[in-house]
């Protein structure tokens, strides 16, 4: 399961390194403005649809599913059973986005209601979201197949694909831009064009493996119905995360022209731990705890289950003292160019903090999620998943006047650890987690050692000034990221939470291979 986890963590930091050069492509020739705004607004509707119906509800419903079959029925039955359940997804989802392109401007009005105060930025926001909306066809039916790959244990290609994204995403700023009104249509373009080559790579990806998976009519089979049911419940549970950040972005609409990407561009920078340790760990958990549960060794389901906490605790906690330290540096060198201001990226830089605070939640979500899902209880997640939505909302709304674009990132924060503190709890009390004694200590030593790195990173940053020029700036904070890793690096060994020699020895030995 860790070399999964590394495999999976690896190609996502790679895809999550590209789509931080074309963030930054963004911002350079965007800004934070009416036009960046009404950009990220028309990304975020196929984005939302994608985690609710692809990586969220439908694949924690579907793998399960598709593991337990392959298991005990063979992988003829598998085959065909991912073949129907493709056909039942295109077909649902090809007639949500019809409907989408016809009700685009009522379904604006709803997920950004501040832009009717400006006419030209609804109408660009308009246009932009009927370029990107087919995206959430193609991305959807790509995760599907990416479950499939999954439940084979091939998880190098699935993680892979992903690439496509940021590749196809960065060639449209860059090439198709002067053909285009302005940079927005051209990344618009670019996100729909990655859907196409993201599928295709996806499914000759699964027809290498012999399992060719070409869709079959929907009809509604015993099989395809307990999937429905399963995936139905899970669309908010699965998906509280996305749906907070939908709800930021509607609240965002409401505050001063450019809230909007500078919460984009912080969520951004949050999502790159986010991203390569919660997916690394929900995507390989899943299966996993899957085939433990069903050949009845719970004890074995309960140890990969504390070995992940163990594993994205040990990465995520110095992620969060590491942001909240070096968050103005940290924009400021990676933003702050050409139409996004320095100024810009600092205010960005505060919002940062707030996302980063709730680190720690975002990411132990992903993990506890798949100890219900493994289970077939999709139903849980969802009562949770409700009252998480209205203590957000209500966070919201408390917090959007006196901290302005710092509110809504704090409210999903706050939303994050009541969501986790609801799932720990109830999995505790049906005896599905269970921290051993030493996974505790390890735990607790892991904020320590976290703590005392981001101590030293401050203080080394009040010591050396921050720089004015920009290669003088980015080596400062390589700088400080090296001294912040050798620094935790070291209290790691010291505090006996991992054995440097080991490793190093390790990486030596698969260097000379």
């Amino acid at each position: 399961m860790f070399r999964s986890f590394l495999t999976v963590g690896g190609w996502t930091m790679l895809s999550r390194i590209l789509g931080l050069v074309r963030d930054q492509l963004l911002a350079a020739f965007m800004g934070a403005g009416a036009l960046q705004d009404a950009y990220q607004v028309a990304f975020r509707l196929p984005n939302m649809f994608r985690r609710l119906f692809g990586e969220g509800a439908f694949n924690a419903a579907f793998v399960p599913l598709f593991s337990s079959v392959l298991t005990k029925e063979g992988a003829p039955e598998a085959r065909n059973f991912a073949r129907r359940a493709l056909g039942v997804m295109l077909v649902w989802l090809v007639f949500l986005c019809v409907l989408g392109e016809v009700f685009m401007p009522q379904v604006l009005r709803i997920i950004a209601p501040g832009f009717m105060q400006h006419g030209d930025r609804y109408a660009l926001g308009v246009s932009l979201s009927r370029i990107t909306f087919p995206y959430l066809v193609l991305i959807c039916a790509a995760a599907l197949v990416a479950g499939v790959l999954n439940g084979l244990h091939k998880f190098s290609m699935a993680a892979a694909a992903y690439l496509a994204f940021n590749v196809v995403g960065i060639a449209a700023i860059v090439f198709a831009a002067p053909f285009m009104p302005n940079v927005a249509y051209a990344a618009a373009w670019g996100v729909t064009a990655s859907g196409v080559v993201q599928l295709g790579l996806l499914l000759w990806a699964c027809h290498r493996a012999g399992f060719g998976l070409m869709p079959l009519p929907p009809r509604l089979t015993p099989r395809i119905k307990l999937l429905v049911r399963r995936m139905l419940p899970g669309l908010i549970g699965s998906g509280v995360g996305q749906i907070n950040l939908t709800i930021d972005t509607i609240i965002a609409t409401l505050l001063p022209s450019g809230s909007v990407s500078l919460m984009y561009f912080a969520d951004r920078i949050n999502q790159l731990p986010l991203g390569v340790l919660g997916a690394a760990a929900g995507t390989t958990l899943l299966p996993v705890l899957t085939r433990h549960l069903a050949a009845g060794d719970h004890v074995a389901a309960r140890d990969a289950q504390n070995r992940s906490i163990d594993y994205v605790l040990l990465l995520t906690l110095p992620a969060v003292a590491g942001l909240m330290v070096l968050a103005g540096p940290i924009m400021i060198v990676l933003f702050g160019h050409g139409a996004f201001t320095e100024h810009d990226a600092l205010l960005s830089a505060q919002a940062l903090r707030a996302y980063a605070l709730g680190l720690p939640a975002f990411v132990m979500v992903k993990v506890l999620s798949p100890a219900f899902f493994a289970r077939g209880d999709t139903r849980t997640p969802v009562y949770i998943g409700i009252g998480i939505l209205v203590f957000n909302f209500g966070l919201n709304l408390a917090l959007m006047k006196p901290l302005l674009h710092v509110g809504p990132p704090l409210a999903s924060s706050i939303a994050a650890f009541f969501n986790v503190a609801c799932l720990a709890f109830i999995l505790h009390r049906r005896k599905s987690l269970e921290l051993e004694g030493q996974t505790k200590r390890r735990i607790g030593l892991t904020i320590v050692a976290s703590g005392v790195m981001g101590g030293v990173v401050w203080l080394l940053g009040q010591g050396v000034v921050f720089p004015h020029n920009f290669w003088a700036r980015s080596v400062w904070l390589g700088g400080m990221v090296m001294a912040g890793a050798g620094v935790y690096a070291v209290l790691l060994h010291m505090l006996g939470l991992a054995d440097l020699a080991r490793i190093v020895a390790r990486l030596r030995s698969k260097l000379s291979r």
